[in-house]
C-alpha cells in the first residue's frame, strides 16, 4: 500500500496523501489504492488554476453575484431574541471595506472545564460584563446646597457582581479625578465638586459623567448571554475586548473568538486576521444559503492582508496602493491620482488589465501573457 502512495509524491500535495493514508482501511487491495490515488490525482489536476487565468475577476464575480441575492436585512438574531448581530450584505460590506468601528461587535467565549459544564456560569458571565455606576444605582440626585451629587446604591446588585462598598469606593475614586468621593453608612455615595463657584450646568455635566463611571468587568462588553452549544456552555457577548478576555484564567484562549477583524490583528497577528476575514465572510454567505468556493474568499483575504496590515478594498486601502497610476485613477477620484502622479514623475509599466484596456492594448491575461517571436521574411 505504501509503495502505491509513494508513486504519487510530487503529483499530489503531501498533506492530501497523509489524509488518504489515515482514512484507508487496513485490509485494502493494492489495485483499489491505485484507483483511489488515480482519481485523486485527476480531481487535483482539475482543481488547479490554468496559467494566465484572471483569478481576481472570477473571484469578484463569484462573490458579487451571490451578493445580489442576499438580504439587505441588517440584523439577524443569533439564535436568541436578546442578541442581534449584523448579517447579510451589510456585514460583507463592513468586512471588505475594512471598517474599524463595526456595527455589532460580539464574542464567543469558550470556557475551560468544569466551568464549560455550567459551574459558576452566572458568576463568570457577570464578571465579564462591564458594570457602570448607573447599572448598580437606583437614583442620581443633585444637592444644590452643598454642590454635590448623591447616588443611591442597590445593595443586591452590588452583591450580585461580588463587590463590597470598600471596593466600590476605590473603583469610583479611580474614575472620578477632581471630585471628593465618599460613601455614607446608609449606602449613599456622594460626589462633591472642588471649588466654590460651581453652577448648575457644571454639576449636571459631572452627574452625567459619573453615571458612566467604570466599576467592574471587561471594558467594552455591554451584554452577556450564556448559551448551550452541543454539550457545553458558551458565553456570547455584545461588545468585544479580546485582549482582556483571553487573560481570564477560566477562558479557553484556543477557541474564544471575536468578529472584530482589527482586534484579532492587534492581539493575534495578521495570519489570524486573514483567517478571520475568510471565516466571517463564509459564515455570512453560508447563512444566506448560498454557495461560494472558499478559494475566492481566500484570494480577497490575501489581498487585504498582503501588506502586513488589514486594508479595506477602498480608494484609501488596497486600491490606493496599486503601483499603476491608471489603475488607481480608474477606481475613484481620477483627476487627483493623475495630477499627483504627474507631480511625482511616476511611470506606469502597464502590467495589469485596467491600464491596457484604457490604452486599447492586449491585456496580459490568458493568451495575452505570451509574446511570440516570429520569423522575418
Amino acid at each position: 500500500m505504501k509503495s502505491s502512495l509513494k508513486d504519487y509524491e510530487g503529483k499530489i500535495p503531501q498533506g492530501i496523501i497523509d489524509k488518504i493514508e489515515l482514512l484507508l482501511p487496513d485490509k485494502i487491495s493494492e489495485a483499489k489504492v491505485k484507483a483511489i490515488m488515480e482519481k485523486t490525482a485527476e480531481e487535483y489536476k482539475k482543481m488547479q488554476v490554468s496559467p494566465g487565468e484572471s483569478v481576481g475577476l472570477i473571484s469578484a464575480e463569484s462573490i458579487g453575484e451571490p451578493g445580489t441575492q442576499m438580504t439587505l436585512n441588517t440584523f439577524h438574531f443569533a439564535g436568541v431574541a436578546e442578541m442581534n448581530i449584523t448579517m447579510g450584505l451589510p456585514r460583507i460590506i463592513e468586512i471588505l471595506d475594512g471598517r474599524k468601528a463595526i456595527t455589532t461587535p460580539m464574542m464567543e467565549i469558550y470556557l475551560k472545564k468544569p466551568f464549560s459544564q455550567g459551574k459558576d456560569l452566572k458568576k463568570i458571565a457577570l464578571s465579564i460584563k462591564e458594570t457602570k455606576l448607573k447599572d448598580i444605582a437606583t437614583e442620581f440626585s443633585i444637592n444644590l446646597t452643598d454642590s454635590r451629587i448623591e447616588v443611591k446604591i442597590d445593595n443586591q446588585k452590588l452583591k450580585d457582581i461580588g463587590m463590597a462598598e470598600a471596593g466600590l469606593l476605590k473603583a469610583v475614586k479611580g474614575e472620578s479625578k477632581g471630585l471628593v468621593v465618599d460613601i455614607k453608612k446608609d449606602g449613599l455615595l456622594t460626589f462633591k465638586l472642588r471649588g466654590k463657584d460651581n453652577g448648575f450646568n457644571e454639576i449636571y455635566r459631572v452627574k452625567e459623567k459619573v453615571k458612566e463611571a467604570y466599576i467592574k468587568g471587561v471594558k467594552g462588553i455591554s451584554q452577556v448571554l450564556p448559551v448551550k452549544k452541543n454539550d457545553e456552555f458558551v458565553i456570547i457577548t455584545a461588545g468585544s475586548n479580546l485582549k482582556k478576555v483571553l487573560l481570564m484564567p477560566v477562558v479557553d484562549a484556543t477557541r474564544t473568538t471575536t468578529n472584530d477583524i482589527f482586534e484579532i490583528e492587534s492581539v493575534l497577528g495578521i495570519e489570524a486576521a486573514r483567517q478571520a476575514i475568510i471565516d466571517e465572510v463564509y459564515k455570512v454567505i453560508e447563512n444566506q444559503g448560498l454557495n461560494v468556493d472558499i478559494r475566492h474568499l481566500m484570494l480577497v483575504a490575501d489581498i487585504m492582508c498582503s501588506g502586513g496590515k488589514v486594508k479595506g478594498i477602498t480608494r484609501y486601502g488596497v486600491v490606493g496602493e496599486k503601483p499603476s497610476v491608471l489603475a488607481r485613477a480608474s477606481f475613484e477620484t481620477p483627476i487627483k491620482h493623475v495630477i499627483n502622479a504627474g507631480l511625482e514623475g511616476e511611470t506606469d509599466t502597464l502590467r495589469s488589465v485596467v491600464e491596457n484596456v484604457m490604452l486599447n492594448q492586449p491585456i496580459p491575461v490568458g493568451t495575452g501573457l505570451i509574446n511570440l517571436v516570429t520569423k522575418g521574411k
